[in-house]
């Protein structure tokens, strides 16, 4: 298997998975009012992170939902790849996936506000 094969089955894999994730996590009030509030934001890594201090109400919805994430990654991991480029290639996705107005961490570790142009992703994603 070439290496661009494997990204491509990575990446699509990725998408499928990221869908499934995203739908659940759509459901969660919570999550969506802290979304919303700038107070979470998606990472290069895969995982939702916390923007700024966060209460522990914010810290506790975060890691639930990375747990429910690592667990995801973990199940689509099995197709020749390991978690972390699972975890990557979603992280990729996921900041893609981002509407106007939603945080995400740039590939130079700064919270940013998604505007209506593309985000800034790391220059590996494809």
């Amino acid at each position: 298997m070439t290496k661009t094969h494997a990204r491509f089955i990575i990446a699509l894999a990725a998408v499928s998975l990221c869908a499934g994730t995203a739908l659940a996590q759509a459901r969660d009030p919570a999550y969506a009012a802290a979304r919303a509030a700038g107070e979470v934001g998606e990472q290069p890594d895969g995982y939702l992170g916390v923007v700024g201090d966060g209460s522990p109400e914010i810290h506790k919805l975060v890691n639930g939902i990375n747990i429910q994430r690592k667990a995801a990654y973990t199940r689509g991991a099995g197709s020749g790849a390991t978690i972390e480029q699972f975890a990557f290639v979603s992280g990729c996705n996921l900041i893609a996936k981002t509407a106007p107005g939603e945080k995400y961490k740039a590939p130079s570790g700064e919270w940013k506000t998604r505007t209506s142009a593309a985000p800034e992703r790391d220059p590996r994603c494809i």
